[in-house]
């Protein structure tokens, strides 16, 4: 089993996912090989809340030009987490 700290790799900070505070719904760059139960565990146990529904999303990565040189940006897997009522991860307090 992996540890749940290789599963979420960084919270996702942008204007839409702090507009999803306010229905109590964070989001997580996560492994692109995890399920959805794994990442539920994953931040009940680091963050110690209960969480309600997990959304993923796999986003593909975008085309991107340095001159002459064409790459492409990573692939990578987002997760939306629904927190029960009342719960709140302090990560995200005062954003």
């Amino acid at each position: 089993m992996r540890d749940y700290r290789d599963i979420i790799i960084k919270p996702v900070v942008t204007e839409k996912s702090m507009n999803l505070l306010a229905d109590n719904k964070y989001t997580f760059i996560v492994d692109k090989r995890s399920n959805k139960t794994e990442i539920k565990n994953a931040i009940e146990d680091i963050f110690k809340v209960r969480v309600e529904k997990v959304y993923t999303i796999n986003v593909k990565g975008k085309p991107k030009r340095m001159g002459k040189f064409v790459g492409r940006t990573s692939d990578r897997k987002k997760a939306i987490v629904s927190l029960k009522s009342g719960q709140k991860i302090k990560l995200f307090e005062g954003m």
